[in-house]
């Protein structure tokens, strides 16, 4: 055995044997050997773009992690990774998410288009992923899912990584009412007050954001602050 595996109990250790799915299996390995892992350290050591969905793996598995903060590159405060306590192991969770079929995606295309549930962008199908509606690691393998783009669902992953719900009270009808499980009908976003609208231009529509960008770098307010505005000039005029 080795010296750093010595502090924690047998029991715990075989649980973390027990994975075999590579991205969990290599924060674990990595955490094991030097006590932590960092985002930079996924991202630059094992090429892991988006971080956060390597840990969620492992807490898929029923594992617990703590999030902490170190000063990384550049003096640069970055997010860290280690074991909780073996006492906070979750029974029952075993082998992480299912792997579905094409023919189970094909299903929920054919049930709520080929559309990015969160920014509502049409794509191919290839270019979208399935997801839970309620995280995981929160709601076990539900039989409700989502697709998301590429982008969203990084948004969603990060957003859940820091949501107080998912990381302490673990609660799966707080997560229903979450703007990332229903962007239609919700009452918070990770357990905050805010309201938030996804918006794509695409194709010809492209031309209209870049002239709105334009005219907002000339008021020298940031793009977001900008399209508020105008909203809000929008809203304030009567209605004819």
């Amino acid at each position: 055995m080795k010296k750093s595996e010595r502090q924690y109990p047998p029991e715990f250790l075989e649980k973390l044997r027990g994975v075999t799915a590579k991205r969990a299996k290599t924060v674990i390995d990595h955490i094991l050997r030097h006590g932590s892992i960092s985002t930079e350290e996924l991202k630059d050591t094992y090429g892991y773009d988006h971080p956060p969905r390597a840990v969620r793996d492992v807490r898929e598995q029923g594992i617990p992690i703590e999030t902490f903060t170190i000063t990384g590159k550049n003096n640069r405060k970055v997010a860290a990774y280690r074991f909780g306590s073996p006492a906070m192991i979750e029974a029952g969770k075993s082998g992480g998410r299912k792997i579905h079929s094409k023919k189970f995606k094909n299903g929920l295309v054919e049930l709520h288009g080929s559309r990015c549930a969160i920014c509502s962008t049409v794509y191919e199908s290839r270019y979208l992923q399935i997801d839970h509606c309620v995280p995981f690691e929160i709601g076990g393998e539900t039989d409700v899912f989502m697709l998301l783009c590429g982008s969203c669902n990084r948004a969603k992953s990060w957003s859940c990584e820091h949501c107080g719900n998912v990381l302490q009270k673990k609660d799966a009808g707080s997560c229903r009412q979450c703007y990332w499980a229903n962007p239609a009908q919700y009452s918070h976003i990770a357990m905050q007050p805010i309201r938030q609208l996804s918006v794509t231009w695409k194709g010809k529509e492209v031309v209209t954001f870049e002239e709105m960008e334009q005219r907002a770098e000339k008021t020298g307010l940031p793009f977001p602050d900008y399209v508020k505005r105008v909203l809000e000039k929008h809203v304030k005029r009567p209605l004819k």
